[in-house]
């Protein structure tokens, strides 16, 4: 009877007077708004905020990856999400991390960390046109001030990073044989006439010479003993191409074809014997090694910084930022460390003679440990040199 009375009460003319939905509330809809005033680190998320890069990193639960919060990647849904403080925290709750936005790289400096983030959008994007006012927009900060925060850490303005990245994708797709054509549209040219009017100059040729010298080249390398271990040195017809240091031979060929991997690679008959002793005679005191023919290709900020390395007396040391303020671009101390750190020819250009602040040896390619003699053997061949300098000029 009770149930039949409310029915009737339900759906009799007094419906108004006991409606069933005064009884029942409705649940409200939850909003991303509403989450996000719970917890702000959603809020960012879902703006992909790289301000907040280096504060947290999030983990997604569906496929146990840890972002950092401005990762472009596909938004995951937020009852997927956790938050940690630290990319340590999420790998013992046993994450990995995300490839795309490489979350361990933030480093809590929150002006470093946007340049970072900044590289890697355009690094990603190199097929559209990245103007500094998109990339302003993008990141929330002016056209000026992206302009001068981006070459005070770098050296080279934004526009100048996305050319050097389209430039070295292009080089590594005609490497492999790729054709032109495909190689141009993979590494972002839009039009044969940009390809063309940017990437000639930088090559030193056009596109397809490039393509048929790298699969054809002929590179000779002698492998032999020097104070450092063993030392292989490698030579095209125009000049030396490579110098590298390892503790065998096979590491040095191995190298050698990482390199040059569609180069026609032979051993020297012994033209190369004469480059290979002023190498030497550079490591024993004859600063032989800087008349040496090179045939190297670099970028203009590479080549601005490794003349200058040249310049260095034997015997000396300068600091990064030396050599940066040296090239006129005194805020580009890591741009310098790099061109240090792809030099391909060791001791030819002195890269080993560049250290940081306060005289820590830093880093070297070919190992910290042949930095330290290296420099240990030119300030010994110095000091011997000096009394005889002085002697001859009495």
């Amino acid at each position: 009877m009770l149930a039949m009375n409310t029915t009737a009460i339900i759906t009799g003319s007094h419906r108004a007077e006991f409606p069933l939905t005064a009884m029942i509330a409705k649940p409200a809809a939850t909003t991303e708004a509403d989450v996000a005033k719970d917890d702000p680190r959603w809020a960012a998320l879902i703006a992909r905020d790289c301000r907040r890069d280096g504060e947290f990193v999030f983990a997604v639960a569906t496929t146990g990856v840890y972002c950092r919060p401005s990762c472009p990647s596909r938004r995951p849904r937020r009852e997927n999400v956790q938050f940690f403080d630290r990319p340590e925290l999420a790998e013992r709750a046993g994450f990995r991390a995300c490839l795309r936005c490489r979350p361990k790289w933030a480093t809590g400096d929150r002006k470093l960390d946007v340049i970072k983030a900044i590289c890697r959008h355009i690094e990603q994007n190199l097929d559209e046109p990245l103007t500094l006012s998109r990339l302003g927009k993008h990141f929330g900060i002016s056209p000026f001030h992206l302009q001068r925060r981006f070459r005070a850490a770098l050296g080279v303005s934004p526009r100048q990073y996305a050319d050097s990245c389209r430039l070295r994708l292009l080089k590594s797709k005609l490497q492999t044989g790729n054709s032109v054509t495909r190689a141009m549209y993979d590494a972002g040219y839009n039009s044969s006439s940009r390809l063309y009017e940017n990437a000639v100059a930088q090559l030193g040729m056009t596109p397809d010479q490039y393509r048929r010298g790298a699969i054809a080249t002929p590179i000779r390398y002698r492998c032999m003993t020097s104070p450092l271990g063993r030392m292989l040195i490698a030579a095209t017809d125009r000049g030396v191409c490579s110098i590298q240091f390892a503790a065998s031979d096979e590491e040095l060929i191995s190298g050698l074809k990482r390199e040059f991997p569609f180069a026609t690679r032979k051993e020297d008959d012994g033209d190369l014997k004469q480059w290979a002793d002023a190498l030497l005679a550079t490591m024993h005191g004859e600063d032989s090694a800087s008349r040496l023919p090179l045939d190297i290709r670099a970028t203009v900020f590479q080549r601005r910084v490794w003349a200058c390395l040249q310049k260095i007396p034997f015997g000396e040391t300068r600091s990064y930022g030396d050599v940066a303020k040296a090239i006129r671009q005194p805020r580009a101390c890591r741009a310098v460390a790099r061109a240090c750190a792809t030099n391909p020819v060791a001791v030819a250009i002195p890269c080993h003679r560049v250290v940081r602040e306060g005289g820590d040896l830093g880093g070297y390619r070919w190992g910290v440990k042949r930095k330290e003699k290296l420099l240990k053997m030119e300030s010994a061949a110095e000091s011997t040199a000096s009394p005889r300098k002085f002697l001859s000029r009495e």
